[in-house]
């Protein structure tokens, strides 16, 4: 069962205390809450928590309980999982199977303990000390990739495999593993659909955390544009060590100038994506504090959908149709795009994805593409061999 409300908090050293305060925040509203270290081998949350963190949940503070996720235990449930189908492979080849006490969990096994954690959780609320802005926009979009990946390399049609497995089975002398790999490919399938449905759930969303003084506004909206990218967008940006609201009227001339200064970046971060900002100041004592400073008596931001990608019928009077995708932050050095087949692979920075064109536009051709105001469009035109003007033309997205 999937938690009706996920919190991913993400971003510089402040994001444990800023996950921590969002947790007790939300059991204080009267939710159960469950605060959970993603991707935190340095315990940060430990240390802002005062306790140890342990895979089993336990309880903090009324309504609240806290753990982490166990990346050995991830790690293990997965070779698991196939180490007895390749036992008479290893025995064929000789090869001793690893002991549970060898494996050490490869680079990569905490996004998919997060993943395999998020379906399993059952809370009202639950906060996410998730990985920092790129890895965790790569977890988002690890299951589409690795649906991609098993749809491409372990088709579900067996017609080939059955035909072959037989005269496979008499060369090798072994049984060839066509029906456990399919049943493999179904429990990978439905696991990571069940990953995908609640990383895309309604009530899920990402909070980044920054610091006052890191003038960190551009790479902001390069994380915000990752995102977007993968269909996601912040509920908020806290920024910490903000100065007070009385630095404005300091008799210090340089002071009152950097808070007038820090106080108009604030306001140009709010107003890009028309994104909330909240702000901690300098130095709350306590997790209640923060939270109090944070979200008053209210229950906090709330889940903001991403923007609408639209196909847009410009046939009668430009013989063009638009395929509009919201990418706020992007900017155009940044972007890449290759037409592939049916796909279309969008390329932003550091993020890559591939989307899968709706019907109309795959009996078109590319006739360009241009962003603006973090709308990145791209035009199409009928493709007369595959799709004659004289018949009507679907506008919708498939």
């Amino acid at each position: 069962m999937t938690a009706t409300r996920t919190i991913l908090v993400s971003g510089d050293h402040a994001a444990p205390t800023v996950a921590a305060a969002t947790a007790l925040h939300a059991a204080r509203q009267g939710a159960r809450t469950l605060l959970l270290a993603a991707d935190d081998p340095h315990r940060t949350l430990d240390a802002a928590l005062d306790v140890r963190l342990e895979a089993e949940p336990a309880g903090y503070a009324p309504g609240l309980a806290v753990a982490r996720t166990d990346e050995q235990a991830a790690f293990r449930h997965a070779l698991g999982e196939i180490g007895g189908r390749l036992k008479p492979a290893l025995d064929l080849l000789g090869a001793d199977p690893l002991d549970p006490e060898e494996l050490t969990a490869l680079p990569g096994t905490a996004r998919l303990a997060l993943l395999r954690a998020l379906p399993a959780i059952e809370a009202d609320v639950l906060v996410v000390l998730a990985p920092p802005p790129a890895d965790l926009i790569a977890t988002l979009a690890l299951p589409e990739q690795l649906e991609r990946y098993l749809a491409r390399l372990v088709p579900e049609q067996r017609q080939a495999a059955r035909a072959l497995r037989p005269l496979l089975a008499g060369l090798a002398g072994v049984p060839m593993p066509a029906d456990w790999l399919y049943e493999a490919r179904g429990k990978a399938a439905g696991a990571l659909a069940e990953a995908r449905a609640a990383i895309t759930a309604p009530g899920t969303s990402v909070r980044l955390v920054t610091a006052a003084d890191a003038h960190p506004f551009a790479e902001l909206r390069r994380i915000r544009a990752g995102l977007a990218l993968h269909g996601h967008r912040p509920d908020a940006v806290v920024v910490h060590g903000a100065l007070p609201d009385a630095a404005l009227d300091s008799p210090d001339p340089w002071l009152a100038e950097l808070a007038r200064r820090r106080r108009a970046e604030l306001a140009g971060l709010a107003a890009a994506d028309d994104v909330p900002v909240l702000a901690t100041g300098p130095a709350e004592a306590t997790l209640e504090a923060v939270a109090d400073r944070l979200y008053g008596a209210g229950p906090g931001p709330e889940p903001r959908p991403a923007g609408p990608w639209t196909v847009e019928d410009r046939l009668a009077a430009e013989g063009l149709l638009l395929w509009h995708l919201a990418l706020p932050g992007a900017e155009r050095a940044d972007l890449d795009l290759v037409r592939r087949g049916d796909e279309l692979v969008v390329g932003l920075g550091a993020h890559r994805r591939v989307l899968a064109l709706p019907s109309a536009l795959r009996r078109c051709t590319v006739a360009g593409a241009g962003l603006q105001d973090g709308v990145l469009t791209v035009r199409f035109t009928p493709d007369p061999a595959l799709w004659p003007v004289t018949r009507p033309l679907a506008s919708g997205p498939s």
